[in-house]
């Protein structure tokens, strides 16, 4: 009994030691993952008020020092009403611009609000960040406050890699999505706003707003809307002159030196007939008054965005001492002045929004920049702002640009509508191929090619204008927003001229093509061609960059130190394996210049290479580039007799 009840407690152990191997062996053929901890999504709670078109109670005042020039900094004292529902919540927020029209992205400059504080009734209030929008601020209300004080300062760039610089030593522009906040909750056009600022003394100031008060050097301006506060900007300066252009339309521009602004009679006769033409294109003026506002400055940053009434234009200080040296930036005022009709009166439904803080969706840039783009040029050409052959060649120019773009083949023209987004115009390494927003350059030849068919359709009856004027008329004055859709924009082109244009968008939009389609040329009366000589828009464009354009032959694009700015994807350069950043040092046994890589390619056609020295880091090495087509640049040649159509496309309306 006992040797009985040993073996069996024996058993029992050696079926329990197998149990365990088991159960051991078992738990590691289960995956590691399925031992960890496993979180599951909370709902986050937007705290933000969603905008409503309901009047806002009150009207804010907003107070801007802007005289501290020297530190580059922005002072401001804004009073906001607050609202009966924000005082019995004991809660109210205030948004800063995030979403800013004409920027299709959201480039709000959040990070340089510096210095906030609140109070209400002489006391501080507690205030807290959003976790989910960081453009947005919770305030804490104790019973019975009626108003809220924000006192803050905006500290702007005194460097270009901080961003775009917005005050120089004799100018500034003060932009005031910049320098305010407003209220959640609101459309931003129900919001009233009395702001004024105190420039720098001896300053003069331009903008679509008009002053209500002046004392000193501290302007009050007349009341508007939130909306319409932020879509006028300000330019001032102590070298400050305007010049009448109409009755309704004025040039403002401040200049690093009084020298600058020594405009000849000829010029603002030019600038007179861009007036003119984009009033008679368009048929209907959009505005009460429209202020061109121009910098011509080294010091503060470039910039072209659209306003409803009014545009900021920043170019280099040559804009009228230079004027015999070639176009420049002279396509910037035109293309501007016509997004007072396209982009700002007529929107796509996706751009427009009731408030700073709703994303854009930017599908039908290619209508709102794309014809713009068109019609600037246009216009550009109509008024003498560009010449005729200028004009030409700069189509030449960027339609041979296109197509080497390498990245057609795998990115439709629609898809860069979202580079604004997905990009925010930080530099790419490979832009030929990553492509960029083509939207502008490509949306133009689609509409030049749009225009040549309604006059090849109907027998030089129609064009593209009777489009411009029934799609982006309407109301004088009306400087209110119609929104559109893609059907909508279908639809008045048939008006105009039946065809398929569904069909005739649907290929050169929203599919892949290996060249822009340069059908408008074809119908126009002109063919692309290729040359050993540059243009003079090619050629005032490399000297205002300070760039050598080989981009046609060899695939580069150089800076005049040698650093390459661009290779073209699948080109000469790019199989010899240069990229961005890559400098050249050395061409063919010689110190690197412009000239010296120039002769060397227009050697190729007898050498079949180009002898490079390149640096990358701190390491040299020899490449030869193996071409031999020489020089090649783009052109628009005639291909028949008499006036073509793109020949009266770009004659003058009004003389």
């Amino acid at each position: 009994m006992v040797r009985k009840t040993r073996t069996y407690q024996r058993v029992l152990k050696l079926r329990h030691f197998i149990a365990s191997t088991a159960i051991v062996l078992a738990l590691l053929a289960i995956p590691a993952a399925a031992q960890n901890s496993k979180p599951q999504p909370v709902p986050v709670a937007d705290l933000v008020p969603d905008a409503r078109d309901t009047a806002f109670p009150g009207v804010m005042t907003l107070e801007v020092d802007a005289t501290d020039v020297d530190r580059a900094i922005f002072s401001m004292k804004q009073t906001i009403p607050v609202p009966d529902n924000a005082r019995s919540a004991g809660r109210f927020t205030l948004l800063y611009p995030q979403w800013l029209p004409g920027n299709h992205a959201p480039r709000g400059e959040i990070e340089k609000l510096a210095g906030l504080k609140f109070s209400a009734n002489g006391k501080p209030l507690a205030w807290r960040r959003d976790s989910l929008d960081v453009n947005a601020f919770h305030l804490t209300l104790p019973k019975g406050v009626r108003e809220v004080v924000a006192e803050f300062q905006f500290v702007s760039p005194t460097a270009s890699n901080q961003g775009r610089v917005v005050v120089a030593p004799r100018m500034m522009n003060l932009r005031w999505n910049n320098v305010s906040l407003y209220p959640a909750g609101y459309f931003t056009r129900n919001i009233p706003v009395d702001a004024a600022v105190t420039w720098p003394a001896g300053w003069q100031a331009g903008s679509a707003m008009r002053p209500k008060r002046t004392t000193g050097n501290r302007i009050a301006y007349e009341r508007v809307d939130y909306d319409t506060l932020v879509d006028s900007p300000v330019f001032a300066g102590a070298h400050f002159k305007s010049w009448p252009l109409s009755d309704k339309v004025t040039l403002n521009v401040v200049a690093d030196a009084p020298e600058y602004l020594a405009a000849t009679p000829d010029q603002i006769e030019a600038h007179k007939r861009l007036v003119a033409e984009a009033e008679h294109l368009f048929g209907v003026r959009h505005y009460d008054r429209y202020d061109f506002l121009l910098s011509l400055s080294d010091e503060m940053s470039g910039i072209g965005i659209e306003h409803h009434r009014s545009s900021e234009n920043g170019v280099g200080t040559g804009y009228f001492t230079d004027w015999a040296k070639g176009p420049g930036s002279r396509n910037l005022l035109p293309h501007e002045m016509t997004h007072s009709w396209n982009g700002k009166h007529r929107r796509p439904q996706g751009i427009w929004a009731p408030d700073f803080r709703t994303p854009s969706r930017d599908d039908l840039l290619w209508v709102y920049e794309g014809q713009t783009q068109f019609w600037g040029y246009v216009l550009g050409a109509r008024s003498g702002l560009f010449t005729y052959q200028d004009t030409l060649d700069a189509f030449a120019s960027i339609a041979a640009g296109l197509d080497r773009r390498a990245g057609r083949d795998w990115r439709p023209l629609v898809d860069t509508t979202h580079d604004p987004i997905i990009a925010a115009r930080r530099p790419k390494g490979w832009t030929s191929y990553q492509r960029s927003e083509d939207y502008y350059n490509e949306g133009m030849m689609i509409w030049l090619e749009a225009d040549q068919i309604i006059r090849r359709e109907s027998g030089n009856a129609r064009s593209l204008q009777d489009f411009a004027r029934s799609f982006f008329g309407g109301r004088e004055g009306d400087w209110g927003v119609v929104t559109y859709e893609l059907p909508d924009v279908i639809a008045a082109l048939n008006a105009v001229q039946p065809y398929d244009w569904q069909g005739f968008f649907q290929t050169r939009v929203f599919e892949v093509t290996p060249e822009v389609s340069k059908q408008g040329f074809a119908l126009g009366g002109y063919e692309l061609v290729y040359g050993p000589e540059a243009s003079n828009f090619i050629r005032s464009g490399e000297a205002a960059s300070g760039t050598t354009d080989l981009s046609h032959s060899i695939g580069l694009i150089v800076e005049k130190d040698g650093k390459i700015a661009q290779v073209m994807w699948g080109s000469p350069a790019f199989a010899a394996g240069m990229t961005v950043g890559d400098q050249i040092t050395g061409v063919a046994g010689r110190d690197y210049s412009g000239e010296a890589l120039k002769a060397a390619v227009a050697a190729t056609t007898t050498t079949g290479t180009v002898d490079l020295l390149v640096k990358r880091g701190k390491r040299y090495r020899e490449t030869a580039l193996s071409y031999r087509g020489g020089l090649r640049y783009p052109a628009l040649r005639k291909t028949g007799q008499g006036e073509t159509g793109l020949d009266r496309l770009l004659a003058p309306q009004t003389r």
